[in-house]
């Protein structure tokens, strides 16, 4: 039931994108509130179907290639991804139930696109709905502005989507065994022969690439610093929290279940090893945006890192035999899907809100919010405790289950790998440090202190729908935070069906640990201790504070007194975001984003300022794809001279092209 009920929603949320585009724009908003009531049915079923696990019967639909048609199925994993989806999207489509805007209708789409991948069983059904959604999403960036670098970023986005489709394709052909001259796209008979030798390897390559770029890997990430602030609130809700998933969710689909389990220990390294930088240069990233979406973008970078490096290590430990440490990090991975997906949703949403209040998005113009926007402030309170990984917030329990893997994974392997084990540790660490410091930069900088503008100190809070929509969602971040061991058996059927083994260890209500007998982590005792701790202190405080009330003049780091005009003191005097990330920028900025600081000094005599101007560049920009934007230039103009060529000409290349394409079609039968 679970299965036909997911595929009708699919198709109803199909439909009422298509109707939504016929529908005169006073009557737009009616899309996104039956995208609501679809996406919480949908969420309703995913939800059943993960408290009731098993595989459903394939659901045959007559739609696909000629003489065939799609195969949708629902397991524990795409049942668990599912629930996310249509969860996010209920909620964003709430968000935007005013929406009257003409991509209106692309929400529904975007929507379908993400489930339809999730219930594919076959290759077909799985590239239709990664094309899908990867084509409703750039709609809604192309679409939301008329700004030239909105424009940039849809135009950067999209080609990243074809490089997506063009190494996916290849890979699930790769993975497809032959019949009758024609290779089979079902997903049960690629789990019946497994790729072995080159064919495992190029598979793995293609799948990191394609399935990378949508998810935001390293250094592939480069288009999402761009498209999440270029999009509307809403949608860069949805992107970050559902649809960097669903990429993951192809990269666990092939690499846990269509390959097999009979690979190398270093079967698993390039993933690790992917996640880990990502996790590294997004945090830092996020520690020098100057745009509060950007911080967010940046962040998802580092988050979806995270994830990468610990189903790096579940495969890891997987092909040397160990699944209590396969679970661990796989349940980790899992379990962080969720979290981050809830409150990253939040922050976007949150975002969207500051920036409607204040009128701006920039960290350094804004400050003092939560004076005048102060639910909004307690929600992306919330959210910024998860995005720093501090317990008892919802991100901590599974950033905890991550280095418990890592440092259960010493056991892998022989040195050289136990060696990368040790420096990936380190360099989450790292990672887990700069993510605290970028939500203590975007909390303190853009909420807290005073306003730095006029129209920030005027600034409006959400309205009441949106109030209580965040409140709504940094209460349910609170509650996964507090209750991981409910969350974690969410994820048991996915871990059955992929390891065919369970958590090892112990899940309750108030504690969870990754051996039976071992010590663990329970949420509510931390949060009990630190309340305690606090009232102490307050008390302590109180106790012994003199009682004396002393006055004096405020010191104002040696400025002068700001003007009447400046009722909330002059904004030059406290710190500010681009403060708060120099000291990070010379330490590490310098060697991982080739970070420069020009000054411009006044000659003696001159009156004018002295001027800081700060440059730097993604390295993945610099070393891969600004010489890829000049290899595709020389052979741009390459081909151009195919124009000009004489018929003779013309026929030899063709003929060359044929020989040259029937010799690798004979190359690829005789293998």
């Amino acid at each position: 039931m679970a299965l036909e009920g997911a595929a009708a929603i699919v198709a109803a949320l199909l439909v009422a994108g298509v109707v939504g585009f016929a529908l005169p724009r006073p009557l737009r908003h009616l899309i996104a509130q039956v995208s609501v009531g679809l996406c919480a049915v949908g969420a309703a079923l995913a939800f059943a179907a993960l408290l009731a696990p098993g595989v459903a019967a394939p659901l045959a639909v007559p739609i696909g290639l000629p003489g065939s048609g799609m195969t949708l199925a629902l397991d524990g994993l795409s049942a668990l991804f599912l629930l996310l989806v249509f969860a996010v999207g209920a909620v964003t489509a709430l968000y935007a139930a005013d929406d009257r805007a003409p991509t209106a209708p692309l929400l529904p789409v975007f929507i379908a696109g993400m489930a339809l991948t999730l219930l594919a069983g076959d290759a077909f059904a799985l590239v239709l709905g990664f094309e899908l959604m990867s084509l409703a999403s750039w709609g809604l960036v192309l679409t939301s502005g008329e700004r030239p670098e909105t424009r940039s970023a849809a135009l950067l986005y999209l080609g990243m989507a074809s490089v997506g489709a063009a190494c996916l394709i290849p890979a699930l052909l790769l993975l497809a065994p032959v019949a009758g001259g024609l290779p089979d796209l079902q997903f049960a008979a690629m789990r019946a022969a497994p790729p072995e030798g080159w064919r495992a390897a190029l598979v793995l390559v293609l799948v990191l690439l394609g399935a990378g770029s949508k998810a935001g890997l390293v250094p592939l990430h480069v288009w999402l610093p761009l498209a999440h602030p270029a999009a509307p609130s809403h949608v860069s809700a949805l992107m970050s929290g559902a649809m960097t998933k669903v990429a993951l969710y192809v990269v666990i689909r092939v690499l846990f279940d269509l390959c097999g389990a009979g690979h190398a220990a270093g079967w698993g390294v390039p993933l690790l090893v992917l996640g880990t930088f990502s996790a590294v240069l997004g945090a830092l990233r996020a520690t020098q945006e100057a745009d509060l979406k950007s911080v967010l973008a940046a962040s998802t970078v580092e988050n979806i890192g995270l994830i990468a490096a610990a189903l790096g290590l579940a495969l890891m430990a997987r092909s040397v035999d160990l699944p209590a440490v396969a679970a661990l990090a796989l349940g980790a991975a899992l379990l962080h899907v969720l979290n981050h997906g809830v409150f990253k949703t939040l922050l976007f949403l949150g975002a969207g809100a500051a920036q409607h209040g204040a009128g701006t998005r920039r960290l350094d113009r804004l400050g003092g919010l939560v004076h005048r926007m102060p639910l909004t402030t307690i929600a992306m309170l919330a959210g910024a405790a998860s995005l720093a990984g501090v317990p008892p917030a919802a991100g901590f329990a599974s950033e905890w289950m991550l280095f418990q893997s890592v440092l259960a994974a010493s056991r892998i392997g022989g040195l050289a790998l136990q060696t990368v084990v040790t420096i990936v540790a380190a360099l989450l660490a790292l990672a887990v440090a700069l993510a605290a410091a970028a939500a203590v930069r975007l909390i303190g900088i853009g909420f807290l202190g005073r306003p730095r503008t006029p129209r920030t100190a005027a600034a409006d809070e959400a309205p009441p729908r949106v109030r209580r929509l965040l409140l709504g969602l940094a209460a349910l971040s609170a509650a996964m935070g507090l209750l991981p061991g409910p969350i974690l058996t969410l994820t048991a059927p996915a871990l059955q069906a992929l390891l065919g083994t369970g958590w090892e260890g112990r899940i309750g209500p108030l504690a969870i640990a990754p051996a039976g007998e071992g010590p663990g982590y329970s949420a509510i005792g931390i949060a009990l201790l630190l309340a305690v701790a606090l009232l102490l202190v307050r008390v302590a405080l109180r106790r012994g504070s003199v009682q004396e009330e002393r006055r004096g003049p405020a010191w104002n780091c040696g400025f002068a007194a700001p003007p009447d005009w400046l009722p909330f003191g002059d904004p030059l005097t406290q710190y500010g975001a681009a403060g708060f990330a120099q000291p990070l920028r010379r330490v590490l900025g310098t060697p991982l984003l080739g970070a420069r600081e020009v000054v411009d000094m006044p000659l003696p005599g001159e009156t004018r300022a002295a001027r800081l101007a700060v440059r730097e560049r993604d390295p993945a920009e610099t070393w891969l794809h600004m010489p890829l934007l000049r290899l595709r230039g020389a052979l741009s103009k390459q081909a151009d001279r195919l124009q000009f060529l004489t018929i003779r000409r013309t026929l030899v290349v063709i003929f060359a092209a044929l020989v040259v394409f029937l010799a690798v079609i004979a190359w690829l039968e005789a293998s």
